[in-house]
């Protein structure tokens, strides 16, 4: 039987950083939930512009928000199990941050399809997240040894 440490110290990097990522994404989805770390608490809708709520006073965010980064850190937990599941996780989850901030850049904040909600804050962060993600999912790949 395997220790928890030594599955710890022979996990591959690329499951390490999807986990880490899942993990965060959780963090974030709870903390977008408690009045204090999310301001403006109080005029958090379920979905849309009109949402004032902010993360970290800096973030705009809603309760559908929250869900979606609850049920993206679950799934990265789940994918990051395997390498090519973290490599899935890490990429396409990458590309969906990508498209996001191009979706982010393209609408006005304050119309109807807002629905997300975002903001300026949240388009850059996808911005980062997207070039993150996807570094990593492309060169965190084991290569095979050369001869």
């Amino acid at each position: 039987m395997t220790s928890h440490s030594a599955t710890a110290a022979t996990r591959s990097p690329i499951r390490t950083a999807a986990l880490v990522y899942a993990v965060v994404f959780l963090l974030v989805g709870v903390a977008g939930f408690i009045p204090g770390v999310t301001t403006n608490y109080d005029t958090m809708q379920f979905a849309g512009h009109e949402s004032d709520a902010l993360l970290l006073g800096l973030f705009q965010v809603s309760i559908l928000h929250n869900i979606v980064h609850l049920l993206y850190g679950a799934a990265g937990l789940a994918l990051a199990r395997t390498v090519n599941g973290a490599r899935l996780f890490l990429v396409v989850g990458g590309a969906t941050y990508l498209v996001l901030w191009l979706y982010g850049l393209v609408i006005g904040h304050d119309t109807a399809a807002n629905f997300v909600p975002l903001n300026d804050a949240d388009n850059w962060l996808h911005l980062f997240l997207a070039v993150t993600m996807i570094a990593l999912g492309l060169l965190l790949v084991r290569r095979p040894a050369r001869a």
